[in-house]
Order: structure tokens, then C-alpha cells, then sequence
């Protein structure tokens, strides 16, 4: 089933923001994501907010979605007033976005650009299966002012293809790649995910041997997640396939930081490796980093100024909403003082430019020490002000910063 909701408090149904929310706006770099939740089969290990047609029932359909959305960007922009706000980075994601025509992906991004405007040099971004686009889509996307493109390859093994429940053939996302390069994107990342069930060491180098080939200037790899409620954890819970490990999700990480260093690849974020500054993805570094975004789309979370919300999850009802002139957010939450600075702790930690010593709370220096000398921070970056994680600090990041935070 599409993942729940959180809990929060009601929002105004004009989508009315807090006098605090909008103090400042325009000083933080803006950005938009664009949630297009659809799918042509639901994958075992996904619990994101996607249906395929079978799921999606009355009062929503693809052709008429890129017209929603578009009401909600200009919901956005009555929202946020006057403010000066170029759009830095725009990112479609889901779900398959490559599923809805390229136009329909254009018309949105050139809806974000009239209401707001789009900064020079604006990075835009779709994911994409790679079965889900083909040289001449790729080249009216890039038309429609798309740069950048994110295809979810996650293995090159065909096994471990089937228990991701994944449909596209070993071979599809490198030449994915490839098409994309030819239809001028000027960066392209690849997707991986490590620890399936089933998956070898050797099937792991495999993939990422066949990612370097491919010539992509980003790779995103990630430990799979065994999420309540999806079919993997339904065949994991009836013995069908075995837990991940830890140790082996361990194991791959190492692997994967040795094989992309060696193909020049920089780790900047804890599962993400770029080939120079200009390949890293600006979208996430502004999430990392506390910048605003405004999230069109059913169940997408928002955040502007400490406050965030998030939308109705099902894509009926998000339709209903915004054809009534109302905002779709179904709650929001206005984020305290501790709460950013613990989000700030957490996501900036993982990064390779690190944390300043100096914002560590008295109550955590302690641990900060011990991690020192347990080598989990490096020494020149600490002795210049700065927790950046070594390697077996970023496998052991999220315990650092519960101890720190205890």
C-alpha cells in the first residue's frame, strides 16, 4: 500500500503560511519538487505515495494531471506573495514521472518558470525508468528545458532485478545513459540500491562495474530498506527470502566507495558520488542544506521558512481540492528552534563539508571526542573547526548523531 501520512496541525485551507515561514524569503535558495505518482507495476520493496492504474480508481487520470499540478504552482505563488523568488533547481520525482508525455512534463516545468522564474543556469531534473523513455522522448525533454536526468537503475544482475520486482532488462539502463548523453543532458545519475536478498559480492561489483561503464557523472547507492506493508517484507515475514544483513549492507557500502574512487568518482553525501562540484545535485544539497522548496503533488511534503506540510496523499481528491480553488496540504508543522537544529545536525553531518565544531551542543561534545578517537572524524578537517565522518564514520553516521544528541 502508498506509504501513511504523518500527523500535524490542521492547515488553513487557502494554504496560508505563518508570518514566520515567510520572514526571510528570498535569502534561502528556493527550490520546486514535483511528485508525479504513478506507475506501471508498484515494486516489491516501494511503500512511496505511487499507484499504478489498477489502484488509482475515479476522479484522477494521468492526462488531465500535468493540469493540476500546474493550478497548484500558481496556488504557490499567491501563497508566497511577492518575494523575489528565482527557482533554483527543479526536480521531478515519484513514481515514474517518464510515464506522462514530455509535453506534459514541459508544461509544468514552464508553468514554475512563468510564475517564478528560473535562475540562470537552473538545474532540472526528472527521474526516469529506463524502460519509460526512449531517444526522442530524451530529446523533447531536453527541449523543455530538462538538464539533468536520474534513472533508477539499482542492479545489473537480472536476479536481483526480480526480487526488486525491477522490469527493465540488465543492460537498459547504460544505454539509457547513453541516450540521454546524445540528447545533450549535461548530467546524468545513476541509481543502485545494495543488500538485496540474494545479492552477492560479486553481483555488487558487478553493478557498479557496469554503472562506471555506462559513463554517468553521478551515482546515488542506497542499502535497501525493508519497509512494513510492501510485498518484500510480505515474502521476508513467510521466509521466502532472508532479511538484509547488516554486515553485508557494511561490506557493499566499503565496496562501492573503493570501485567509484577508482573511477574518479568524490563522495559529497553518505550514498551519493559525483565526478566534479558541477555533477552533484543541487536539488538535495538545498535540502541538505535548509533551503525553502515548494512540493506540487499528492502526499509531497513542503518546507519553507521552519514551516512544513504536506499535501493529501491520494491524487483524487488532490485534484478535487485545487479544482475548488483550495489548497491541497492536508496538515503542517511549524518547526521550534531544536527541531531545525537537530534536522541541521543530522543532514549536514552526512555531508563531506561537514559540521562546525562550534554549533555542536555542550551535551554532545563529549561524544564528538570519543568519535575522534575511535576514527570516525577527520583529524585536519577537526583541527580546522569541522566533524567531517571518515569512511567507517559515514557507516556508523546515524549512531554518531544519536550520541551527540542524547
Amino acid at each position: 500500500m502508498p506509504s501513511t501520512l504523518p500527523d500535524g496541525d490542521p492547515a488553513p485551507a487557502s494554504g496560508e503560511l505563518p508570518e514566520s515561514a515567510l520572514r526571510g524569503l528570498g535569502e534561502r535558495p528556493f527550490g520546486f519538487y514535483v511528485h508525479v505518482p504513478f506507475c506501471v507495476t508498484r515494486c516489491g520493496y516501494c511503500d512511496f505515495n505511487t499507484y499504478t492504474a489498477a489502484e488509482l480508481g475515479p476522479g484522477a487520470s494521468r492526462a488531465d494531471y500535468a493540469a493540476t499540478v500546474v493550478e497548484e504552482i500558481r496556488l504557490a505563488r499567491r501563497v508566497l506573495g511577492d518575494a523575489e523568488l528565482p527557482v533554483e533547481t527543479v526536480f521531478f520525482g515519484g513514481g515514474t514521472p517518464t510515464l506522462l508525455p514530455a509535453e506534459d512534463l514541459s508544461r509544468i516545468l514552464a508553468a514554475i518558470g512563468a510564475e517564478f522564474g528560473l535562475a540562470p543556469g537552473a538545474e532540472v531534473t526528472t527521474e526516469a525508468n529506463p524502460e519509460s523513455v526512449d531517444p526522442k522522448y530524451l530529446e523533447r525533454l531536453r527541449e523543455g528545458g530538462f538538464n539533468r536526468v536520474s534513472f533508477g537503475m539499482q542492479s545489473a544482475r537480472d536476479h536481483v532485478l526480480r526480487v526488486l520486482d525491477r522490469q527493465h532488462t540488465p543492460g537498459r539502463a547504460g544505454q539509457a545513459v547513453l541516450e540521454a548523453r546524445k540528447a545533450g543532458f549535461d548530467h546524468v545519475n545513476l541509481d543502485l540500491i545494495y543488500s538485496t536478498p540474494g545479492e552477492s559480492d560479486d553481483d555488487w561489483r558487478a553493478s557498479l562495474a557496469a554503472a562506471v561503464e555506462a559513463e554517468p557523472d553521478h551515482v546515488s547507492a542506497y542499502s535497501l530498506i525493508v519497509e512494513d506493508g510492501t510485498r518484500l517484507a510480505a515474502r521476508i515475514r513467510r521466509g521466502e527470502l532472508p532479511m538484509p544483513d547488516d554486515d553485508v549492507a557494511a561490506d557493499h557500502y566499503v565496496i562501492a566507495d573503493e570501485m567509484l574512487a577508482e573511477a574518479g568518482f568524490r563522495w559529497y553525501e553518505v550514498s551519493n558520488w559525483a565526478t566534479s562540484d558541477e555533477a552533484r545535485c543541487r536539488h538535495n544539497l538545498l535540502y541538505w542544506t535548509g533551503g525553502d522548496w515548494w512540493a506540487a503533488g499528492p502526499g509531497a511534503h513542503s518546507h519553507v521558512g521552519g514551516t512544513r506540510w504536506w499535501n493529501v496523499k491520494h491524487p483524487a481528491p488532490y485534484a478535487q481540492r485545487l479544482a475548488e480553488g483550495l489548497s491541497p496540504a492536508h496538515a503542517r508543522e511549524e518547526l521550534t528552534g531544536e527541531d531545525r537544529a537537530t534536522e541541521r545536525l543530522m543532514l549536514e553531518l552526512r555531508l563531506a563539508s561537514g559540521y562546525p565544531l562550534a554549533d555542536v551542543p555542550p551535551t554532545g561534545r563529549t561524544h564528538v571526542a570519543a568519535a575522534l578517537a575511535d576514527g570516525l572524524l577527520e583529524p585536519e578537517a577537526f583541527k580546522a573547526g569541522r566533524m567531517v565522518l571518515t569512511l567507517r564514520g559515514r557507516l556508523l553516521a546515524d549512531a554518531l548523531v544519536r550520541d551527540i544528541l542524547s
